[in-house]
């Protein structure tokens, strides 16, 4: 039988580019429009005037952070290496949980908003890094 390497598919560089692509749209989404940005954290929206602008410009800061790592990936994907691409997504999947996880922690709820597309960050990583290719 053949050796088989999971992690030269081209379909996984498509995939990668479409979770880019999400990290865009949220960031962008953030910059935009501040105040739906937070409903994927659960948080309510300040009504105050002074504490509606400190939460547009955390928003935007979130949102710069995110586009940057659609950016990020698209560049890899593009013109890197397989192995950081694959890291560069284990990274993203690291900020999701961690995104979940202070949800979770803040308000008790909307991990899920974040965890729910973790693992495939993780797994797809995971693939382009070659753990999972057969020698």
């Amino acid at each position: 039988m053949a050796p088989s390497a999971y992690s030269q598919s081209n379909a996984l560089r498509v995939a990668a580019s479409v979770f880019g692509t999400f990290f865009l749209g949220f960031g962008v989404n953030a910059i935009v429009n501040p105040e739906h940005a937070l409903t994927f954290f659960e948080f309510v929206p300040p009504t105050a005037a002074a504490d509606k602008s400190l939460v547009d410009s955390l928003m935007a800061i979130y949102g710069v952070r995110d586009i940057f790592m659609g950016l990020a990936i698209y560049a890899t994907a593009y013109f890197g290496d397989r192995k950081a691409l694959g890291a560069i997504l284990l990274c993203g999947s690291g900020v999701a949980f961690a995104d979940g996880f202070i949800c979770k922690a803040s308000v008790g709820k909307g991990e899920w908003n974040h965890w729910g597309y973790a693992p495939m960050l993780t797994a797809i990583g995971m693939i382009l890094l070659g753990i999972f290719d057969r020698t």
